[in-house]
C-alpha cells in the first residue's frame, strides 16, 4: 500500500525502492502552489484529507527559468507524511539531475522523477535512482514524443509522468492534446508502470485525465491556492473517482 516504508534491498542486478507506488487512482497535491509560511500546516490538511503522495516540484533556474527549493524542503516536511503513511514524490526539474539523486534520496523522497530532456544519462540516472533505494520516474514535456521513454520501461521504469502544461509554472491551463497522449502512453506502457499526468488538473480535468489512464494525478494551485486545501483535495479526488 501507498507509504509502506522499509530499508531498500539488493537483488543480483539492483536496489529494490523502499516502498510501492499505488496503483488505484489517486490524487498527489503539489507543494509548488503551497503558503511556504504554512506549509507543514497545509501538508498535514491535505494529509487528513486522505492525500497520500505529497508532490515536490525541484526547479534549478536553468532547466526551467524559475528557482523553487530542494532537499531542505524534502526533508522538512518527510517526517510528518511518512508518519501519515504517505509518500514524497520528487519531480526534478533540473538540467543533469544525476548530479542530485544522493542528497533528494537522503532527504526523504520515495519517488524521484526526472525529465527525459534533462540528461543524456536517462538509463543510468534511473537506476542511479533505483540504487539510493527509490522509486524511479521519467516525465516528458507536452511538446516530446509519447514513446520517449519506452527505451528504459521495461527496466528501470516505476513511474511515467505525462506533462499536460509546460513545465516550471502552476496555475496553467490543461492542454486537451494530453488526453490522447496519456492514452497512448498507457497502451504502450508496461502495466506495473504507474502512470502520472501534472498540470492543469482540477475537479473538471481529473476524470477525464484518470479515463485515459492516468492513475496519479497532481494538482497543485487547484489545492494549495484554495482557501481550504483539504476540502479542494476532496473535491477533486471525488471527480476523479479517487480513493
Amino acid at each position: 500500500m501507498p507509504g509502506d516504508q522499509t530499508a531498500p534491498y539488493t537483488t543480483d542486478s539492483h536496489t529494490v525502492p523502499r516502498v510501492t507506488l499505488p496503483r488505484n487512482l489517486r490524487v498527489a497535491p503539489s507543494i509548488l502552489s503551497a503558503d511556504f509560511a504554512h506549509l507543514g500546516t497545509q501538508v498535514d490538511e491535505v494529509l487528513e484529507a486522505g492525500a497520500r503522495v505529497i508532490h515536490v516540484d525541484v526547479m534549478d533556474g536553468h532547466f526551467v527559468p524559475p528557482i523553487t527549493f530542494g532537499a531542505i524542503i524534502v526533508e522538512a516536511i518527510a517526517g510528518r507524511v511518512h508518519d501519515a503513511g504517505g509518500i514524497i514524490d520528487v519531480h526534478m526539474m533540473v538540467e543533469r539531475p544525476e548530479r542530485h539523486i544522493d542528497d533528494i534520496a537522503r532527504a526523504g523522497a520515495d519517488n524521484i522523477t526526472i525529465h527525459v530532456e534533462a540528461t543524456p544519462h536517462l538509463h543510468y540516472t534511473l537506476a542511479a535512482i533505483r540504487d539510493a533505494g527509490c522509486t524511479a520516474g521519467a516525465a516528458i514535456n507536452p511538446g516530446t514524443p509519447a514513446d520517449a521513454a519506452r527505451e528504459v520501461a521495461g527496466d528501470e521504469l516505476d513511474l511515467a509522468l505525462c506533462m499536460s502544461v509546460n513545465p516550471g509554472w502552476g496555475a496553467q491551463e490543461f492542454i486537451p492534446a494530453s488526453l490522447d497522449k496519456l492514452a497512448r502512453m498507457r497502451a504502450r506502457l508496461p502495466d506495473g508502470v504507474v502512470l502520472e499526468v501534472d498540470g492543469g488538473i482540477h475537479e473538471t480535468t481529473a476524470a477525464p485525465c484518470a479515463q485515459a489512464g492516468a492513475n496519479l494525478l497532481v494538482t497543485g494551485s487547484a489545492v494549495f491556492g484554495s482557501e481550504d486545501p483539504a476540502a479542494a483535495y476532496t473535491a477533486i479526488a471525488a471527480a476523479a473517482g479517487a480513493t
